[in-house]
């Protein structure tokens, strides 16, 4: 963020836009703004496939890129805790109002400037917030590293989050500067700023290789030190990706002491329980990074004493790793549409959430709700089919075994079966936040968490090991996915979602079609095989070509039109 020559100055500084500049985009632009999203997303997860398969093949799924893993995982909680998470989902409703109220032509001289003061004060709060995080976090961090005696691996990850904590600040900053842009329909800034993540990593890691002996554990550490730096770098990378065009919206940052405004209050009395549901979200995240890394066995360490048992670890060493893979894999095609739609859709759905007549919110809502399934039945499909050759092709070299490409595999396919629930919720949550309801998405993670627990951790200790975690998820995320679409249908009077039932079954029937037919043709004649990196390719090619293909060519012949045309073809009808 640029700073003022007169740090002092205590004026608000976020320019006030002309007549219609924020919610000044068409309001039937929707689409373009999901495809613009979804493309720069698209550029991001294909160097995030690099940047994973370059350090698949360099450190492999040992118990340091584990440790890498597991700290890495902190930051990432705050900046779904604050950044992304709580301060976002109540910050964007609230921003998107008082810009409408900024555009009014009508409205009081008072209250024109009210998205500047507002949007100001946010940001320097979140700053006060996160720096208070940071030096507490580090002082928590260098006494357990001082007094605790920890196995090597954990020790090692208490010193990388040590190195990584201030990041905690730079993607905060990052994730609510984003939030502001967003409002004022400036999507592509925001979006790319995982891009220079990307790059900034791939780039440490390539140098990492060249500089330190990573076929070695000592080479893997100073390894892992050096992408820790890389991590801060690119978070400041990141903020500096942003100025040119908060600058363009009039934004600028001074800090100011007088931030606890009227709306500020409103906003945290609505961030408290979106923190706490994000909380309980993101503390599942964390326990199965940790329950994956501390029950993992590495050498010398084979069993822990537990209630005086001594039980014999259930995981094998790099199952954080291998899991963090997986997750990768699975969320591919959740982040190129799903929060690519989810984002162009939230500050739509808060503009009109407030209307007295919710026509408009009901019908972007349906929409949505539509087009996440559209896509996300079939990527939970195609993810299950295609797991084998994809992992094989992007990872298995260097130090990444055949042993973690079956794990990894297994994972992937588990996972991937919740793929659609993951790409509804990314819809209903924001529903739920535009309507100023923070307490069902709360109370259903909530259930979320507790469930998921009950079911992965018995089966931890069976021959499904690390696999057990994605398990837990895919029950939870399903069952949840299920009852708060049927809570929303319930409380949205004229939703008529029972309207979609045909729709969506004909995209479960497609989906069906698209799975039986890649399972078939693997049994053909002319199916590719052999375990070359051409092969795999070629394997991974046709089963992605001819998926899609069914699956588009049965809804077609069904008579079902793509949702995303569906908005488009709205827009001359005011949404």
């Amino acid at each position: 963020m640029s700073a003022s020559s007169n740090p002092d100055h205590l004026e608000p500084a976020v320019a006030a836009p002309s007549a219609g500049a924020a919610i000044a985009a068409p309001r039937g632009s929707l689409a373009s703004h999901a495809t613009l999203i979804g493309a720069l997303t698209l550029v991001s997860r294909v160097l995030g496939l690099a940047r994973e398969s370059v350090a698949a093949s360099f450190f492999g799924a040992g118990a340091i890129w584990s440790a890498f893993t597991v700290a890495f995982t902190i930051p990432n909680l705050f900046r779904k805790l604050l950044g992304e998470g709580a301060l976002s989902a109540a910050f964007i409703p609230l921003y998107a109002q008082a810009v409408r109220q900024d555009a009014d032509p009508a409205g009081k001289s008072a209250d024109r400037l009210a998205s500047r003061d507002f949007a100001l004060a946010s940001v320097n709060l979140l700053g006060i917030i996160l720096i208070a995080i940071t030096i507490v976090g580090e002082i928590a961090l260098v006494l357990i590293a001082w007094r605790v005696r920890l196995r090597a691996d954990y020790l090692l990850a208490v010193k990388l989050t040590a190195v990584m904590l201030p990041y905690v600040l730079l993607v905060c900053a990052t994730a609510l500067l984003g939030a502001i842009l967003q409002v004022h329909h400036r999507f592509a800034a925001i979006t790319a700023t995982s891009i220079v993540l990307n790059l900034c990593l791939i780039v440490a890691i390539v140098i990492a290789a060249r500089r330190f002996d990573l076929t070695t554990e000592a080479g893997q550490t100073r390894g892992v030190y050096w992408l820790s730096v890389a991590v801060l770098v690119a978070g400041v990378a990141q903020i500096a990706v942003l100025l040119p065009s908060l600058s363009a919206v009039g934004f600028r940052f001074r800090p100011i002491l007088h931030f606890m405004t009227p709306q500020v209050r409103r906003m945290l009395k609505l961030t408290l329980p979106v923190a706490l549901g994000a909380g309980v979200l993101q503390l599942g995240v964390v326990l199965d990074k940790g329950i994956s890394f501390l029950l993992a066995g590495v050498d010398g360490h084979t069993h822990f004493t537990a209630l005086g048992h001594c039980i014999r670890y259930p995981l094998l060493e790099g199952a954080a790793a291998r899991l963090n893979w997986a997750q990768f894999l699975y969320q591919f095609p959740l982040g190129v549409f799903a929060i690519a739609l989810a984002t162009a859709i939230f500050p739509r759905l808060s503009a009109d959430a407030m209307d007295r007549d919710r026509g408009r919110f009901r019908a972007i809502l349906r929409q949505g709700i539509e087009a996440s399934l559209y896509i996300g039945l079939p990527a939970s499909v195609g993810m299950i089919v295609v797991r084998y050759p994809a992992v094989r092709l992007l990872f298995e070299r260097g130090n990444f075994t055949p042993t973690d490409t079956g794990w990894v595999a297994l994972s992937t396919g588990i996972y991937s079966g919740a793929i659609w629930a993951f790409s509804l919720l990314q819809i209903l949550n924001r529903a739920y936040y535009a309507m100023h309801d923070t307490i069902t998405p709360l109370v259903w993670t909530a259930i979320n968490l507790g469930l998921n627990l009950v079911v992965e951790i018995p089966l931890l200790f069976t021959p499904l090991g690390e696999a057990a975690l994605p398990v837990g998820t895919l029950v939870s995320f399903s069952l949840q996915a299920i009852v708060m679409t049927w809570l929303l249908h319930r409380r949205v009077a004229g939703l008529e979602l029972r309207a979609s039932v045909r729709r969506i079954g004909c995209m479960v029937i497609a989906s069906a079609a698209m799975w039986v037919v890649c399972i078939a043709v693997q049994s053909l004649a002319w199916w590719p095989r052999g375990e070359g990196k051409v092969v795999q390719a070629g394997q991974l090619s046709m089963l992605i070509v001819l998926g899609a293909a069914v699956y588009f060519g049965v809804t077609l012949a069904l008579g079902l039109g793509s949702p995303l045309l569906a908005m488009r073809r709205s827009r001359g009808r005011g949404g």
